[in-house]
């Protein structure tokens, strides 16, 4: 009884590990590490949804079991919300779902439409349960590129043709986690003609819908016409109201998708604790000032955060949207490897970043940064990566100066 379980043999070593295990090790010696690493807001939740949380926990019939599915209170907010954002209607007792984050419903999607042997198209580099969460359950993961382009199109096309069996489901996320690129409609339903084209189904992560930071406000699929038939979106209160550690998140779009994830969480789960859902509701249905000023405060960041990496000789683009950016690694440190160079920019500068190999082979060659400190810790970071990059030799020639990096902030 010494080999791994079955399952547990298809997941590689965790890419993270290692430089977690270091940032742990340098805090443990007392060393102040800028940790951009995890994509962990920093921003307090609203009050207004913290006050309707306590609220309504100081009933005691909010302590019984809930609703797997999400109170039907919820289901309506959640309906609500794609309404008045994308005017996306949608049926709160067919087609919506709440999970306990999207990553929970994205897994037990995969588990409840997966067979054995699966063919899924999956975007490389991505956030990891796009292809672990069907990994998991018993699929076969085929790459294709993450840009939502003509590239990615052509991808998909010579998937059908040369994949055996047949792809059963595409996973697409925009704005993206890591890389931060931004779909824009016409993308879309190009998307979903290929999809109701070849009958295969699509998952549409769309976490990071109100972290956007240019004219071009992300869309959501479900505005395709056509896009219900094959379509199901799973978004989150994570990053849009500061609730990551909640748990909260829906999935909507097609019934027979929503009924097959209702179905199996019905097994495995009673849903967020009512209180939460109760809150989630305030979110939802409550003051939307304050996605604007989580929006503002990101935006912010990014351009600290760049400006800084540029005087440093560090290219790095300006995301559009998401709480990252995707940097390309410096020549100097290429051949070393994200993970490698992970490490060596924790040791040297003090400031933890998330190797661009854990988000899949195609991210070897990046890492991921992440708007998850305030401003004047990430200008101590940039000071801190500039004196790294001087002692290496490593600064390249300044890069000409990005126009969607804002002269407000200095």
């Amino acid at each position: 009884m010494t080999e791994e379980f079955h399952r547990i043999r298809r997941l590689p070593p965790y890419v993270f590990a290692e430089v977690n295990k270091a940032k742990a090790s340098a805090r443990a010696r007392g060393e102040d590490i800028i940790d951009l690493g995890m994509g962990n807001p920093d921003t307090p939740t609203p009050s207004h949804i913290v006050q309707k949380l306590v609220e309504t926990v100081a009933d005691p019939r909010a302590h019984r079991y809930s609703v797997s599915r999400g109170i039907p209170g919820l289901r309506r907010a959640l309906a609500g919300y794609y309404e008045r954002r994308f005017n996306v209607g949608l049926d709160p007792e067919t087609e919506v779902i709440a999970t306990l984050g999207s990553k929970e419903g994205l897994a037990n999607l995969a588990a409840a439409i997966t067979s054995p042997g699966d063919t899924i198209l999956v975007p490389n580099p991505s956030y990891p349960i796009h292809q672990f969460g069907f990994i998991i359950a018993g699929a076969s993961v085929r790459s294709i590129p993450a840009t939502p382009d003509e590239e990615m199109l052509r991808a998909l096309e010579r998937a059908v043709h040369h994949s055996v069996p047949k792809p059963t489901a595409l996973i697409v996320n925009f704005p993206s986690n890591p890389t931060a690129y931004v779909a824009d409609l016409d993308f879309y339903r190009e998307l979903v003609a290929f999809a109701r084209r070849h009958e295969i189904w699509i998952m549409s992560d769309l976490a990071y819908a109100e972290i956007y930071f240019g004219d071009r406000v992300p869309p959501s699929i479900l505005e395709v016409p056509g896009a219900k038939d094959i379509a199901v979106e799973f978004t989150s209160l994570s990053k849009t109201y500061s609730m990551a550690g909640w748990r909260m998140g829906f999935a909507a779009g097609n019934p027979r998708l929503i009924a097959a994830l209702t179905r199996i969480k019905s097994y495995l789960d009673y849903g967020a604790f009512t209180p939460i859902q109760v809150a989630a509701v305030a979110a939802l249905s409550g003051p939307q000032d304050c996605v604007a000023e989580i929006r503002n405060i990101y935006r912010e960041r990014r351009d600290v955060l760049i400006r800084g990496l540029h005087a440093a000789g560090w290219d790095v683009p300006s995301p559009e949207g998401s709480m990252f950016a995707w940097a390309p690694i410096p020549e100097k440190f290429r051949e070393m490897g994200s993970v490698g160079f992970s490490k060596l920019l924790l040791k040297e500068a003090g400031v933890a970043v998330a190797p661009g190999l854990g988000f899949g082979e195609h991210g070897e060659g990046f890492v991921r940064i992440g708007l998850v400190e305030n401003t004047q810790r990430l200008r101590q970071a940039t000071r801190a990566i500039r004196h790294f990059m001087s002692a290496h030799n490593a600064a390249a020639p300044a890069p000409r100066r990005d126009p969607a990096v804002t002269d407000s902030v200095s």
